[in-house]
């Protein structure tokens, strides 16, 4: 599997792990390098690295004052829907779903994606870069790290057809136990805009997730970024006593307080979902 060359997505995503790793290091209102600094110190162009962070200045993660520079923001409010030790299913999304790798190969993890998979920032780690479609519509940008010797060998049809964690249980010996996801809103990039045929900077939403194997090892670190005009999340919350008939895994209660779209109540509230995810 040869290293990937610097592909523009490739080189997009190296500057945005470095401001973000930044970002995440920082207290809320730290200041951040100059542009000039950071296109210098990451060997990429200005308009390169002013793309990047108009992105995450466009998703708020960083907040640029005209004569003062660039700033870390403010930290995003956090709800859990399901609470960490709770099991919940999630349904498959509709529609017929595919893929196209736009980008595969060897790179160095990076402190950003190193710390997430648990390895050294020089690790080296397997990049994947798909496209997902929706009865041949692109609706998402999927960017997936693997460790290496994890995953030896990887092709791009691994990743293109079928379930892929069953690819990883038949050939490479490893099965997925559990993930951490999150989800917030973000814009399309200038190049992701242009692949899944949107303007640039399109509202869209960004998954982020973190799997674990059955010994607990994290096997794969993923974000994804999903058009906003295509794809919603709908949650089912029962403000009553539940009725019997619920799988008890699938059947969360949670205490009273601030709910998502809701108003602030006294009232418990039952979160329920079932399925599977859509992988």
């Amino acid at each position: 599997m040869p290293d990937s060359p610097a592909t523009p997505t490739r080189k997009r995503e190296l500057v945005r792990d470095h401001i973000l790793e930044l970002v995440e290091s920082q207290p809320a209102g730290h200041p951040l390098p100059s542009e000039r600094d950071l296109s210098h110190q990451l060997g990429v162009s200005r308009p390169t690295l002013r793309a990047a962070v108009d992105e995450l200045v466009a998703a708020g993660l960083v907040v640029r004052e005209h004569g003062r520079g660039m700033f870390v923001a403010r930290a995003k409010v956090t709800q859990e829907l399901v609470a960490h030790d709770t099991v919940a299913e999630v349904p498959r999304a509709g529609g017929a779903w595919s893929s196209r790798v736009l980008d595969l190969g060897t790179v160095p993890a990076g402190p950003r994606v190193g710390r997430r998979l648990h390895l050294s920032p020089s690790a080296t780690v397997v990049h994947v870069a798909r496209l997902r479609l929706v009865d041949g519509e692109p609706i998402a940008i999927e960017y997936l790290y693997l460790p290496a010797a994890v995953v030896p060998d990887l092709d791009p049809a691994d990743v293109e057809s079928g379930d892929f964690y069953e690819h990883l249980a038949q050939h490479h010996g490893v099965r997925v136990a559990s993930a951490t996801q999150a989800m917030e809103a973000t814009v399309t990039s200038e190049e992701e805009a242009r692949i899944m045929g949107v303007p640039p900077f399109s509202a869209a939403l960004m998954f982020e997730r973190l799997t674990l194997d059955d010994g607990g090892r994290p096997v794969e670190y993923v974000h994804s970024v999903y058009r906003g005009d295509r794809y919603r999340i709908v949650s089912r919350l029962s403000l009553t006593e539940a009725s019997g008939g619920e799988p008890e895994a699938a059947r969360v209660r949670t205490t009273a307080g601030h709910y998502p779209g809701m108003p602030a109540s006294e009232t418990s509230v039952e979160y329920v979902t079932r399925g599977e995810v859509q992988r």
